[in-house]
């Protein structure tokens, strides 16, 4: 479902959402399964707010949270990773969650929601679905910490050092270092509100966006053997299979920005990334040079996301993946 937001309708949710946390207590805080630089700072964000008004909490993800983003809690909070941990807790009336475009997104950790659980939905993806009690969704945002910054001010709590720099990673993510046709001038007005009150910002470039591992580099090397082109070089797509990951000594977020290699070839309007999951899963990564909107690619397939950046997850092997969505985006580009 999509909801043509104004800003009295935006501002309406902000109470909304204000009024839901202000009046429970002992949430589930949970982000999209896989969670990227938005997720991870939309979790711990939230963390810091519910931390600063005295609540209780847990934060948990259907998997673990990837390490490279645990710096965002400062040592202070934990993040649960519910298939590890997830059978040995109870049921939670009360549930927070960010940056998940639908409730499928949540994956395994649905299981601990009450039966009658109340649903605060936190989000900034055009295809959102709007499958909370109540909702907070800004699609016209860059990230979900965007809807969190604004969020902060409607609670009037106060902006710690902690949540700043949850803030700051979230926005630099999800407009890969401020330059994507997402960054906008509240993105960077935001940003610098964030670094005047002390973030460094370009210690957090370093980190995110610049640094690379062996194994990283080893991956980046396997996966630029497999690009490929078709529909006259507009599309281009890159295979990574779990031997790949398994013989590079890759972890699965090691593959997080491979996909812009192929969107980045001159003359591709629609650059694709296949990860091959357990259980005859494949990932798909989709990017779009702006003329196609790739969300509603992924939408064909059961996922979401934005115009110029979407996802989707197909059941089958790579071969028969790479087939159905290129296909698809083939009859798009007629």
């Amino acid at each position: 479902m999509t909801v043509l937001s104004t800003p009295e309708h935006y501002s309406t949710q902000l109470q909304q959402a204000a009024h839901f946390i202000q009046e429970h207590n002992d949430f589930l805080v949970v982000s999209h399964v896989q969670p990227d630089g938005d997720a991870a700072g939309s979790t711990f964000a939230m963390a810091w707010i519910l931390t600063s008004m005295g609540k209780r909490f847990t934060l948990i993800n259907e998997g673990p949270m990837p390490e490279k983003f645990l710096y965002m809690a400062a040592g202070r909070h934990e993040i649960l990773d519910y298939e590890a941990e997830g059978a040995s807790l109870a049921a939670f009336q009360h549930v927070i969650s960010v940056d998940c475009a639908d409730y499928s997104r949540i994956g395994s950790v649905r299981q601990i929601f009450a039966d009658n659980a109340r649903i605060l939905n936190i989000d900034h993806h055009v295809t959102n679905d709007y499958f909370g009690t109540v909702n907070l969704v800004d699609a016209e945002a860059a990230a979900t910490v965007e809807v969190l910054y604004d969020l902060v001010r409607e609670l009037n709590v106060p902006y710690c050092h902690d949540l700043n720099v949850c803030i700051y990673s979230g926005l630099l993510t999800d407009t890969g270092g401020f330059r994507y046709a997402n960054t906008s001038a509240k993105v960077m007005r935001i940003a610098a509100d964030m670094l005047s009150r002390g973030v460094a910002g370009h210690a957090l470039a370093d980190k995110l966006l610049e640094k690379l591992s062996y194994p990283q580099i080893s991956l980046i090397q396997r996966s630029l053997n497999t690009l490929n082109f078709a529909h006259d070089k507009r599309v281009a797509w890159l295979v990574v299979s779990r031997a790949d990951v398994a013989e590079s000594g890759a972890s699965n977020e090691d593959s997080d920005g491979l996909v812009n290699y192929p969107r980045n070839v001159e003359g591709v309007e629609v650059g694709l990334l296949f990860k091959e999951r357990p259980a005859g899963v494949v990932k798909v990564s989709l990017r779009s040079t702006g003329t196609v909107d790739v969300s509603q690619i992924a939408k064909l397939f059961g996922g979401g996301g934005h115009m110029r950046a979407a996802g989707c997850a197909l059941n089958g092997t790579l071969e028969e993946a790479v087939e159905r969505v290129v296909q698809e985006v083939g009859l798009v580009l007629r």
